[in-house]
């Protein structure tokens, strides 16, 4: 299957097409730069970028009549707009800005070049006025599109977004629940057995492993910055990465780990050897995080669940039970507020930054959802 790149935004490159996205504000637009026109199915993409990004100002669906067919994805777009819009006028925020960028990742066409089949990854970046502040916010989403010829052009048969915030690393039918210990099995803990696994500039604490170390907010908070969106080559990058994301951003803090060299205890990271996954639930898996977080314990990483997301400071994390049944499957950290003081939070497996915490704009929510809001220990 080939594989294809193609990036609509801002940039200039080999083998690139290039077009800016929406703006109410005219002033703020990038000079256009003139290339060959796109055709067939190329062309549908490149106007469907668009028109997204147009959805994104509005919190207007209609934008794709007759050009979108997908009666299902429509209404299921319709309702979450309309939730981003209710959010929006609660908060008392103006989308100011919108620009949407997509990257071609893989395409396949028919033989008769009358249907192709696209996956791409959509960039939206928003700029948000709240109170006389303003602040960016930036997600990556991916769908699969199909598309298929009519008359000169392509319209969008079908839309299938990936909804990656809904696929835990494991699943309620897999290994790790059943082997998993639950807080009361954490609660006698004491300090990791081995410290090869802590951060080196805070290994003068660790003087007769008794020593409180504090927790650095503003570092775990920069950590999620400079890596929501591209994984940290010194650790491994699991296709559902959220909660191994966050746990890079609470050991960046200074929060240490426990090392038990057992996958169902402690909240430790060590890497891969010889084929075998060295680092505990707790560390990989927004279930057990969250376990692990509402055990008690004297010393380590320590956090006490709170009643709403006002009660969080920088930092804190946040995990998610998209149907209410106790399975949580998506984790996000904290690192910023909006005027109101309300969370913004970051996130991987889809790249967000600064997100609204509720995660009402994810087709991942529902009315069912429930969450879990813990605040880390400010020492450990």
């Amino acid at each position: 299957m080939p594989h294809s790149r193609t990036r609509t935004g801002s940039g200039t490159g080999p083998g690139r097409k290039q077009v800016r996205t929406g703006s109410r504000d005219a002033d703020n637009s990038s000079a256009s730069i003139k290339e060959p026109p796109l055709e067939g199915w190329k062309a549908a993409v490149h106007e469907y970028v668009k028109l997204y990004n147009q959805a994104e100002i509005d919190r207007y669906a209609p934008v794709f009549d007759g050009f979108v067919t997908d009666g299902d994805h429509l209404s299921r777009y319709t309702h979450r707009l309309s939730r981003m819009r209710e959010q929006e006028l609660l908060r008392g925020v103006l989308p100011s800005r919108s620009e949407t960028s997509a990257k071609l990742l893989r395409v396949s066409e028919s033989g008769s070049l009358t249907e192709a089949a696209a996956l791409i990854e959509l960039r939206i970046k928003r700029t948000i006025e709240q109170r006389g502040r303003v602040y960016t916010e930036d997600r990556c989403e991916r769908e699969r599109l199909w598309l298929t010829a009519d008359g000169d052009g392509y319209r969008i048969s079908r839309i299938e977004p990936l909804v990656s915030e809904r696929r835990p690393r494991y699943s309620m039918s897999e290994s790790f629940p059943s082997q998993l210990a639950y807080p009361q099995d954490y609660a006698n803990e004491g300090i990791p057995q081995s410290t090869p696994y802590i951060n080196y500039d805070i290994l003068p604490n660790f003087k007769h492993g008794r020593v409180g170390i504090r927790y650095r907010r503003d570092l775990a908070a920069a950590y999620a910055d400079r890596w929501w969106n591209e994984p940290n080559p010194a650790y491994e990058n699991f296709e559902v990465n959220c909660t191994n994301y966050v746990s890079q951003c609470l050991f960046a803090g200074h929060a240490p780990m426990n090392y038990t060299g057992r996958r169902n205890t402690g909240w430790w990271y060590r890497g891969r050897s010889g084929g075998r996954e060295m680092w505990s639930y707790s560390w990989s898996v927004a279930g057990a995080l969250q376990l692990y977080l509402s055990g008690r314990r004297q010393s380590g990483l320590r956090a006490t669940a709170v009643d709403s997301a006002e009660q969080l400071s920088l930092g804190d994390v946040i995990i998610y039970d998209w149907s209410g049944d106790n399975r949580f499957q998506h984790s996000t950290v904290v690192t910023a507020f909006d005027a109101a003081g309300m969370p913004l939070v970051n996130a991987n497996t889809v790249p967000s930054r600064h997100r609204y915490w509720d995660y009402k704009d994810s087709y991942a929510w529902t009315e069912q959802t429930r969450y879990r809001f813990f605040h880390i220990a400010d020492e450990f």
